[in-house]
Protein backbone atom coordinates (compact mmCIF):
# COMPACT_ATOMS: atom_id res chain seq x y z
CA UNK A 1 0.00 0.00 0.00
CA UNK A 2 2.84 2.20 0.86
CA UNK A 3 3.92 2.34 -3.02
CA UNK A 4 0.59 2.72 -3.86
CA UNK A 5 0.49 5.83 -1.76
CA UNK A 6 3.62 7.29 -3.00
CA UNK A 7 2.73 7.33 -6.33
CA UNK A 8 -1.34 8.88 -5.95
CA UNK A 9 1.37 11.59 -3.87
CA UNK A 10 3.37 12.20 -6.87
CA UNK A 11 0.26 12.06 -9.24
CA UNK A 12 -1.51 14.39 -6.71
CA UNK A 13 1.42 17.09 -6.07
CA UNK A 14 1.50 18.91 -9.66
CA UNK A 15 -2.01 19.19 -10.29
CA UNK A 16 -2.36 20.57 -6.58
CA UNK A 17 0.37 23.24 -7.64
CA UNK A 18 -1.32 23.74 -10.88
CA UNK A 19 -4.67 24.42 -9.32
CA UNK A 20 -3.87 26.37 -6.31
CA UNK A 21 -0.33 27.91 -6.84
CA UNK A 22 3.14 26.27 -6.81
CA UNK A 23 3.61 29.16 -3.90
CA UNK A 24 0.54 27.98 -1.62
CA UNK A 25 1.22 24.06 -1.79
CA UNK A 26 5.41 24.14 -1.32
CA UNK A 27 4.50 26.68 1.56
CA UNK A 28 2.25 24.12 3.21
CA UNK A 29 4.20 21.20 2.44
CA UNK A 30 7.47 23.08 3.86
CA UNK A 31 5.68 24.10 6.81
CA UNK A 32 4.38 20.82 7.99
CA UNK A 33 5.97 18.65 10.63
CA UNK A 34 6.01 14.93 11.16
CA UNK A 35 2.12 15.31 12.61
CA UNK A 36 0.94 17.80 9.82
CA UNK A 37 2.80 16.51 6.91
CA UNK A 38 0.58 13.30 7.65
CA UNK A 39 -2.47 15.18 6.10
CA UNK A 40 0.06 16.93 4.04
CA UNK A 41 0.37 12.98 2.19
CA UNK A 42 -3.45 12.20 2.65
CA UNK A 43 -4.77 15.20 1.36
CA UNK A 44 -2.25 15.34 -1.76
CA UNK A 45 -2.98 11.21 -3.05
CA UNK A 46 -6.58 11.16 -2.38
CA UNK A 47 -8.13 14.54 -3.13
CA UNK A 48 -5.56 15.41 -5.76
CA UNK A 49 -3.46 12.30 -6.72
CA UNK A 50 -7.26 9.85 -6.94
CA UNK A 51 -9.94 12.66 -7.51
CA UNK A 52 -8.38 15.23 -9.57
CA UNK A 53 -6.47 12.97 -11.25
CA UNK A 54 -9.16 11.18 -13.12
CA UNK A 55 -9.67 11.99 -16.13
CA UNK A 56 -13.07 11.86 -16.27
CA UNK A 57 -13.96 15.30 -15.49
CA UNK A 58 -12.14 18.46 -16.22
CA UNK A 59 -10.29 20.77 -13.85
CA UNK A 60 -12.90 23.46 -14.64
CA UNK A 61 -15.69 21.23 -13.80
CA UNK A 62 -14.47 19.79 -10.97
CA UNK A 63 -13.93 23.81 -9.62
CA UNK A 64 -17.46 24.55 -10.33
CA UNK A 65 -18.25 21.54 -8.23
CA UNK A 66 -15.57 22.12 -6.09
CA UNK A 67 -17.09 25.55 -4.97
CA UNK A 68 -20.75 24.39 -4.62
CA UNK A 69 -19.94 21.74 -2.12
CA UNK A 70 -17.83 24.32 0.12
CA UNK A 71 -20.47 26.36 -0.53
CA UNK A 72 -22.97 23.69 0.84
CA UNK A 73 -20.35 23.22 3.95
CA UNK A 74 -19.68 26.46 4.99
CA UNK A 75 -16.04 25.80 4.50
CA UNK A 76 -15.32 29.54 3.64
CA UNK A 77 -11.44 29.47 4.01
CA UNK A 78 -11.41 26.51 1.18
CA UNK A 79 -14.24 28.48 -0.92
CA UNK A 80 -11.54 30.64 -1.00
CA UNK A 81 -8.86 29.08 -1.91
CA UNK A 82 -10.99 27.21 -4.78
CA UNK A 83 -11.99 30.53 -6.23
CA UNK A 84 -8.48 31.34 -7.24
CA UNK A 85 -8.19 27.51 -8.23
CA UNK A 86 -11.49 27.94 -10.19
CA UNK A 87 -9.73 31.05 -11.87
CA UNK A 88 -6.21 29.63 -12.64
CA UNK A 89 -8.96 26.69 -14.24
CA UNK A 90 -10.43 29.16 -16.72
CA UNK A 91 -13.58 29.08 -14.56
CA UNK A 92 -15.03 33.03 -15.49
CA UNK A 93 -16.20 35.52 -12.98
CA UNK A 94 -19.93 35.46 -14.77
CA UNK A 95 -19.52 30.82 -13.99
CA UNK A 96 -18.58 31.51 -10.17
CA UNK A 97 -21.32 33.94 -9.64
CA UNK A 98 -23.74 31.24 -11.37
CA UNK A 99 -22.38 29.01 -9.13
CA UNK A 100 -22.85 30.28 -5.86
CA UNK A 101 -26.19 31.53 -7.18
CA UNK A 102 -27.19 28.47 -7.81
CA UNK A 103 -26.23 27.05 -4.27
CA UNK A 104 -27.88 29.78 -3.07
CA UNK A 105 -31.33 27.78 -3.97
CA UNK A 106 -29.87 24.27 -2.33
CA UNK A 107 -27.37 25.52 0.35
CA UNK A 108 -29.62 28.31 1.91
CA UNK A 109 -29.20 31.86 1.79
CA UNK A 110 -26.83 32.76 5.08
CA UNK A 111 -24.62 30.22 3.41
CA UNK A 112 -24.17 31.16 0.19
CA UNK A 113 -23.81 35.05 1.47
CA UNK A 114 -20.41 34.15 2.96
CA UNK A 115 -19.54 32.62 0.40
CA UNK A 116 -20.59 35.39 -2.15
CA UNK A 117 -18.65 37.42 0.09
CA UNK A 118 -15.61 35.04 0.30
CA UNK A 119 -15.63 34.66 -3.58
CA UNK A 120 -15.58 38.33 -4.18
CA UNK A 121 -12.63 39.22 -1.61
CA UNK A 122 -10.73 36.48 -3.79
CA UNK A 123 -11.73 37.76 -6.87
CA UNK A 124 -10.51 41.89 -6.47
CA UNK A 125 -7.49 40.53 -4.84
CA UNK A 126 -6.45 38.88 -8.07
CA UNK A 127 -7.93 41.96 -10.14
CA UNK A 128 -10.57 39.43 -11.81
CA UNK A 129 -13.38 42.05 -10.53
CA UNK A 130 -12.63 46.04 -10.39
CA UNK A 131 -13.75 47.60 -6.65
CA UNK A 132 -17.46 49.38 -6.93
CA UNK A 133 -15.86 52.58 -6.16
CA UNK A 134 -13.64 52.69 -9.03
CA UNK A 135 -16.28 51.10 -11.45
CA UNK A 136 -19.19 54.16 -10.78
CA UNK A 137 -18.61 57.61 -11.45
CA UNK A 138 -17.99 59.97 -8.96
CA UNK A 139 -21.27 61.24 -7.84
CA UNK A 140 -19.99 65.15 -8.92
CA UNK A 141 -18.85 63.83 -12.62
CA UNK A 142 -21.08 65.34 -15.26
CA UNK A 143 -23.45 63.37 -16.69
CA UNK A 144 -22.53 63.08 -20.38
CA UNK A 145 -25.69 63.46 -21.65
CA UNK A 146 -26.51 66.78 -19.91
CA UNK A 147 -28.72 69.54 -22.00
CA UNK A 148 -29.99 66.48 -24.43
CA UNK A 149 -33.48 66.01 -25.10
CA UNK A 150 -34.75 63.28 -24.75
CA UNK A 151 -36.43 61.76 -27.65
Amino acid sequence: MQGEDEALFQKGLPIRREVLGADYVDGSLARADDFMMAFQRITTSWAWGMAWGDPTLDRKTRSIINLAMLTAMGKIPEVKLHVKGALNNGVSVDEIKATLSHASAYCGIPAALDAFKAAHEVLLAEGAIIPAAAAAPAPDAPRKDKGKKKK
